[in-house]
């Protein structure tokens, strides 16, 4: 069963409504300069909810270029499960999280040497938008996304929609699906609607 992931969740209801959505991951996005920026104590109050109410859902911090010792502040202090790592962070970093973290790559990686994590997801794919770390409603380039999905689990990122992802998931048979500004009303605000059709459009392969 393919993964998904609603990314850039800033509010419990947004949070909630995923879930019931049937979302298996949320991500918290910990990147000042996003639109789905959220604090850490924000961040913890509805994590703590979730983690007794929803004990099943991975809850993933996304960081762009942040220290590994504010990575592992922000996972312990928010219950987070894993850190995805959106910026130009090194292979060391990956290490020094000790299993867990995941790359983020935002288009396709000229090498993926020392990025790959033995669990899944290996890595995440995103389009590579200039000047962007990550939810630029964009494409990711899916040809070569699936080459790299049949070497490893890959997290497929990158301009997904409940109108497009049923298309994705076919080209690139990806572990699972990540979205943000695909389920949205406004940037950072997510709409229950749009929410249940991508699952669903996921669901129904």
């Amino acid at each position: 069963m393919i993964k998904i992931k609603i990314c850039g969740v800033k509010t419990l209801p947004d949070a909630l409504a995923a879930i019931e959505a049937g979302a298996d991951y949320l991500g918290f996005n910990f990147y000042p300069k996003s639109a789905r920026f959220i604090k850490k104590d924000i961040c913890a109050e509805i994590t703590s909810v979730l983690k007794k109410e929803y004990p099943n859902i991975k809850l993933v911090g996304v960081f762009v270029n942040s220290s590994v010792d504010e990575i592992k502040n922000i996972l312990q202090s928010c219950s987070l499960d894993l850190a995805q790592l959106h910026g130009d962070e090194t292979a060391e970093m990956l290490h020094e999280l000790n299993g867990n973290a995941f790359k983020a790559f935002r288009g396709i990686p000229e090498s993926t040497n020392g990025f790959e994590r033995p669990d899944a997801p290996a890595f995440l794919v995103d389009a590579s938008v200039k000047g962007v770390y990550g939810g630029s409603g964009v494409t990711a380039d899916w040809d070569i996304a699936a080459e790299l999905a049949k070497k490893y689990p890959v997290l497929l990122a990158g301009g997904l929609t409940p109108e497009n992802v049923a298309e994705a998931v076919r080209r690139v048979q990806p572990w699972g699906v990540d979205v943000a500004s695909g389920v949205e009303s406004t940037p950072g605000v997510k709409d229950a609607a749009k929410l249940s059709a991508f699952v669903n459009a996921v669901r129904s392969l």
